[in-house]
């Protein structure tokens, strides 16, 4: 099988799992396969109130070292503050933010990474909303290596597919519904839902759907088709209704968070799912739709106290990653040994780190970041 037909039919999977979650734990074991990593995960975290968890997952790691993570080491971790400054969809692996023999010396690596024979970690941030973010990554085995051009090039491919289930899973509220009555059991959903048929026929609109019919907003009805005045929605919508089976791979990025405006002026985000295989293809056979649409209010993304630390200071990835090492682990010397760096480095961070905030001792800092995260949570 070459790459082209192994991404069809692992899209296929994941865009099931959009409508079904219970489809997740295969759709991940399978795109961890794709990848070349031995186990995939979509997750959430927030470091500086340790909240967080894994939203789906294959199963490739246990139930402990999950935990383990979560409570003891998400601040240890070098991703954790890289992805704060980088942008949704940026891929990110180990090696982009220290070299691997620097990484090896650090205590996550010691007391989480290599008990699990795992060497690297590539991931990406799906969507940030509210306070969190989402995330998804793929875990490299010792037997894979670490990260290399392959295996960035295909998370490049599959990265949009995995945003865009993502997103309409949680535009459904998580529900898992069945195919043939799609329709029925998402009338009450917050989000708008429209099945799409041929031609841009209007087969079915939920509840808060056709509130969005409304006149002054981004979507109607004329002649029983649902018409846009959005062009890139438009596109999308016409291009899912024309694939056959085995082209949910082809649409690609577009479609997924397209923003419009409401009726009342407020944003909303669109997400287009083509119903062309797999279990989604029961929508098409039961009701004669080839697309589902999704339309949602758009979350305002409320600021983490890491995000205004950066930027009320300027502060680097790696003045972060100290800054909140030592409010989590104490004085220099405890910093460096963690994060497998020279207590020299750790000086020279938080020298920056002093002059940048106008602090003066750590217990500044760790005021500094109580009086950011107390303004992030209010």
């Amino acid at each position: 099988m070459n790459e082209s037909e192994a991404l069809s039919g692992l899209v296929g999977k994941i865009y099931d799992a959009a409508i079904d979650p219970g489809f997740w734990p295969d759709a991940l074991r399978e795109t961890a396969r794709f990848v070349g990593g031995c186990s995939a995960a979509i997750y959430s975290k927030d470091p500086t109130s340790r909240s967080g968890g894994v939203l789906y997952d294959d199963g490739g790691l246990s139930l402990a070292y999950r935990t383990a993570y979560f409570e003891r080491y998400v601040q240890l971790d070098p991703a954790t503050t890289r992805h704060f400054f980088t942008e949704i969809g940026e891929l990110v692996s180990t090696i982009d933010i220290m070299p691997h023999a620097e990484f090896q010396q650090s205590r996550f690596y010691r007391e989480w990474v290599q008990p699990q024979q795992l060497v690297d970690f590539v991931s990406t941030v799906l969507d940030r909303s509210g306070t969190s973010a989402s995330m998804f990554g793929v875990f490299r085995h010792e037997r894979d290596g670490i990260v290399d051009e392959a295996t960035r090039h295909r998370m490049q491919l599959v990265v949009p597919h995995i945003r865009r289930a993502a997103l309409i899973g949680r535009a459904m509220e998580q529900h898992s519904a069945r195919a043939e009555v799609l329709a029925s059991s998402l009338d009450t959903i917050r989000a708008g839902m429209f099945l799409v048929g041929a031609n841009g026929a209007l087969v079915h609109a939920n509840a808060a759907g056709h509130g969005l019919l409304a006149p002054g907003g981004p979507l109607r009805v004329a002649a029983g088709r649902l018409v846009t005045t959005d062009a890139a929605l438009e596109q999308c919508l016409r291009d899912a209704a024309s694939f056959d089976e085995g082209g949910d791979a082809l649409l690609g990025e577009r479609g997924i968070a397209l923003p419009l405006t409401g009726p009342g002026g407020e944003a909303l985000v669109a997400h287009v799912l083509p119903l062309s295989s797999g279990f989604r293809r029961q929508v098409r056979t039961s009701t004669a739709a080839v697309a589902a649409l999704f339309v949602q209010r758009a979350e305002l993304h409320i600021e983490t106290a890491p995000e205004a630390l950066i930027r009320a200071y300027g502060l680097t990835p790696a003045e972060l990653r100290v800054l909140l090492a030592i409010v989590e682990i104490g004085g220099a010397p405890e910093v460096a040994e963690a994060l497998g760096v020279s207590e020299t480095t750790v000086k020279f961070h938080l020298r920056r780190l002093y002059e940048k905030t106008g602090s003066r001792r750590h217990a500044d800092l760790v005021k500094l970041l109580a009086g950011f995260t107390s303004l992030a949570s209010t």
